[in-house]
């Protein structure tokens, strides 16, 4: 599957314009880390549009992901893919053992946090730096409904600095910044 093909499937069952933009920047963070590690940038980029497509139809455990999973393999999406894409959901139980899995588990909670936090600086994305998302983690009754457990553990199974991390996630987005809404 292309992006073409993933940007189709995503408007089909994604109507919600905040829910396509989170998948535009985990798309942008996932292709920007396979460039990073030399990995297929077009397989990441169709995970990261793809993760959440079915939330919107089947917002309930266990139904999304399984749900989406069983659509992505009738479109003939390939099974690693599929497999990232399910460990994604810490409740699925499916130990994220590749280096894919790892990353879009770390970076799916930190691109909705760094929305939120862009969201409410008047200069958007442009000029944020790491330790202000820092700061906005350490306050428990901002974007509440974001797990900080979640994008520590992700960060950390993927072997990431969380600084760095973010850093690299926030640089990621603002390339697509416009499409998001955070220029």
């Amino acid at each position: 599957m292309n992006r073409t093909e993933a940007l189709e499937l995503l408007y089909e069952y994604t109507k919600g314009e905040s829910l396509r933009k989170h998948a535009l920047a985990v798309e942008a963070a996932m292709r920007a880390y396979a460039r990073h590690y030399g990995e297929d940038e077009e397989a990441w980029a169709v995970v990261g549009l793809l993760h959440d497509f079915d939330y919107e139809m089947y917002p309930e455990f266990p139904d999304h992901p399984t749900k989406g999973s069983e659509i992505l393999t009738e479109r003939g999406l390939a099974e690693d893919l599929r497999t990232a894409i399910l460990s994604h959901v810490p409740r699925m139980q499916i130990p994220r053992q590749s280096r894919l899995a790892q990353h879009l588990f770390a970076c799916d909670e930190l691109c909705g946090f760094i929305t939120a936090a862009a969201l409410v600086r008047p200069g958007r994305l442009s000029g944020m730096e790491p330790s202000s998302v820092k700061k906005k983690l350490k306050d428990k009754a901002f974007a509440r409904s974001v797990s900080r457990e979640e994008i520590l553990k992700g960060t950390e199974e993927a072997g990431l600095d969380l600084t760095e991390h973010i850093r690299f996630v926030i640089a990621a987005m603002s390339q697509v910044a416009p499409d998001l809404g955070l220029a």
